[in-house]
């Protein structure tokens, strides 16, 4: 078998996308403890230990986080009260107020949350967000001058600000007030500004320290409203908002974030924000939810604010979410919904411009461990969506460009990243080759001169190789657990709703199971529907964007997330696949064997096989000296071969050299063993 594992050939018409698994270890006793403590299944009591929470006490805060107790911001923030006391003073003298805002549903979910409580409050305040086109992100020096021109009294940034020191420096040269609210990585020197509110000046361990812009601006806007006893009324407005920010700027649903967002998705559905209503109305989302759930906002609200900060202008959202117009809000929100559509038509051009340019380009992304690419006439309001999504076809970080100039002669990308590489220090590590760039771990933007290019490439190549091994170059799967289809069931669904809201740092649980592909098909756009058999039980299931994986083999292991699917008024648990690979070729709980090993002798070689009852099907395996195995079921003409299921291969058992090998090991078994 060492020459099949040499010309390990694939099936034509049946694949598996290249992964790499981690099962999260097992701590049976542990979790039967905890789920007789808080009264959920053990399954789910291993996914909160495989998160870190293991006491009764971290379980009881994570399982009802309404009932966490606050520290007051005004004693955590150092410059909260110095802000309060700016605003007041704005709105009792009615200095004329600006808000410099962001062009990404963060910023743009703060501006107009900063908007509506402020003008509540009576403050005479505007809003000033720059051109994503011409100007790029955060506050700059013609917003300061325009600001001094129209006799602006104090400047207010949101979601940006912390790394702005020369328009900052420059607006107090002209006598501005500024107040910077922000949460972005603080830079070596901070801005002169008057006061600073960004929760990476607190300790890691504060519950603010993961909170968004959009969190940063609840918090002012509500401290600010309780010195008016106005906080009721504001309340609900300001919570949904926040749950719309915070979502969709990915931010961690940890420490407070859990607990707001929690309150504010179940009062989207029943905002009184005219806007709101229009967007849940347009995108789509049930109405008659009583809550809405993060992929909610992720995969229908989320991106129609989004695709307007993208490739439009961001006005439109701001007038979206400050109106209390339903006609002026229905129009934005189609107006959102139109060009939400356009940019998925850019996304899906791109995309599969890129793929093509990779693949026939023969570009050795795999031993430079790193894809970067720039093409003309993309647009690089998002390049950073593709980049995305070719990081989860590739499984390497991806730096994905664009000509800023019809010479050629600038550059613009977006880059995105996998767990083991740290897109910023990549760019910091490319100093000297870039212009502008910034970001954090997971992503990253920048831009350079075009004749820089190739240096830029081979140095992020170089970076690459010091963190990044070949066996990384593979969309990581992370399992919580094995869970069978019998018991992945709608009570389960149900009982794992307590662990809403779900999202970064606090994932969807993935389980994994062996199952045999009875039904598959392609719908939608690329999608693969399937029915999947385990034992006695059915499921369907959907895997996402699969089309060029179909058809599936019938033998696999899939991980998988549990959704609620709704037909007909008929509510069923439906599996999301997150993963799929061949099944082990060694023995298997869930398989018996039914012959006893027989030893034999192929061409001068000595072999062992025996047949294995595997479910409805007999499956032969034979093992030669190196401990490789090859597995066939009976009446399949695909086989597997390989040591363990992570290195297993498919073959075509046609081929003359396991053709006759299984052949020989038939005849040496008993009769009617085959």
């Amino acid at each position: 078998m060492q020459e099949s594992l040499r010309q390990s050939p694939r099936s034509p018409s049946s694949s598996v996308p290249p992964q790499r698994w981690h099962i999260a270890e097992a701590d049976t006793q542990k979790a039967r403890w905890l789920a007789e403590q808080t009264n959920i299944d053990p399954v789910l009591a291993q996914v909160l230990l495989n998160r870190g929470i293991d006491t009764l006490e971290a379980a009881t805060e994570f399982l009802y986080p309404e009932n966490m107790v606050l520290p007051d911001p005004r004693e955590v923030f150092p410059d909260l009260p110095v802000s309060l006391a700016l605003l007041q003073q704005a709105i009792a003298q009615n200095w004329p107020v600006v808000i410099c805002g962001d062009y990404d549903a963060d910023g743009m979910t703060s501006t107009a949350l900063l908007l509506r409580s402020l003008r509540w409050l009576g403050a005479n305040v505007n809003y000033d967000i720059p051109s994503r086109m011409s100007e790029g992100y955060g506050i700059n020096e013609r917003i300061v001058e325009d600001c001094y021109e129209n006799g602006i009294r104090l400047i207010l940034t949101v979601d940006n600000g912390i790394a702005a020191y020369n328009p900052i420096a420059r607006a107090k040269e002209l006598g501005i007030q500024v107040i910077i609210t922000d949460h972005h990585d603080l830079p070596p020197e901070l801005p002169p500004a008057d006061a600073i509110l960004n929760p990476k000046l607190l300790p890691t361990s504060s519950v603010y320290w993961g909170i968004a812009g959009v969190g940063v601006a609840y918090i002012l806007a509500v401290s600010l409203a309780k010195g008016y006893q106005q906080e009721e009324q504001l309340d609900n407005d300001l919570l949904a908002l926040f749950a719309l920010g915070t979502v969709a700027d990915l931010a961690p649903l940890t420490g407070v974030n859990r607990k707001w967002v929690r309150t504010g998705l179940r009062s989207l559905p029943h905002s009184p924000v005219e806007g709101i209503k229009a967007l849940i109305q347009v995108s789509g989302v049930t109405q008659k939810k009583q809550t809405l759930k993060p992929e909610d906002i992720g995969f229908r609200l989320g991106p129609r604010i989004n695709a307007v900060g993208r490739i439009a202008d961001p006005q439109t959202v701001i007038e979206l979410l400050t109106t209390d117009d339903p006609a002026v809000a229905l129009q934005r929100a189609m107006e959102c919904e139109q060009i939400n559509r356009e940019r998925q038509s850019m996304c899906h051009a791109i995309e599969q411009e890129a793929i093509e340019w990779v693949e026939t380009q023969g570009t050795d992304w795999q031993q430079r461990r790193v894809l970067v690419l720039v093409q003309p006439k993309w647009h690089h309001g998002v390049i950073g969506i593709v980049a995305s999504r070719l990081v989860e076809r590739y499984g390497v970080p991806v730096f994905i460009a664009t000509y800023e100039d019809e010479q050629h002669q600038h550059i613009r990308g977006s880059a995105r990243g996998i767990p083991e590489f740290h897109v910023f220090e990549a760019l910091q590590f490319c100093d000297d080759l870039l212009g502008k760039y910034g970001g954090h771990r997971a992503a990253g933007g920048f831009s350079l001169a075009a004749d820089n290019f190739a240096a830029f490439r081979d140095r992020l190549s170089q970076f690459a190789h010091q963190c990044l091994q070949p066996e990384h170059l593979k969309p990581l799967i992370s399992i919580d657990a094995r869970l069978s289809l019998a018991a992945a069931d709608l009570p389960l669904y149900e009982q794992m709703q307590a662990f809403q809201p779900m999202g970064i740092e606090n994932n969807t649980p993935i389980f994994w199971t062996s199952v045999e592909v009875i039904d598959q098909k392609v719908v939608g756009d690329n999608h693969v529907k399937l029915r999947l058999q385990e034992g006695d039980t059915l499921r369907d299931a959907i895997a996402w964007r699969w089309g060029s994986y179909y058809p599936l083999p019938r033998q696999i292991d899939v991980a998988y997330r549990l959704q609620e699917n709704e037909f007909n008024g008929i509510i069923s648990a439906q599996l999301e696949i997150a993963g799929v690979r061949l099944p082990a070729v060694t023995s298997h709980p869930t398989t018996k064997r039914t012959t006893r090993q027989i030893t034999f002798t192929y061409k001068q070689r000595q072999y062992s096989c025996a047949v294995y009852q595997n479910g409805s099907k007999q499956e032969l395996r034979i093992r030669n000296q190196q401990g490789e195995v090859l597995a066939v079921t009976k009446g399949e003409i695909w086989g597997l071969v390989g040591k363990n299921r992570d290195s297993a291969r498919q073959v075509d058992v046609r081929q003359p050299f396991f053709y006759h090998l299984i052949k020989t090991a038939i005849a040496s078994l008993p009769p009617h063993a085959e």
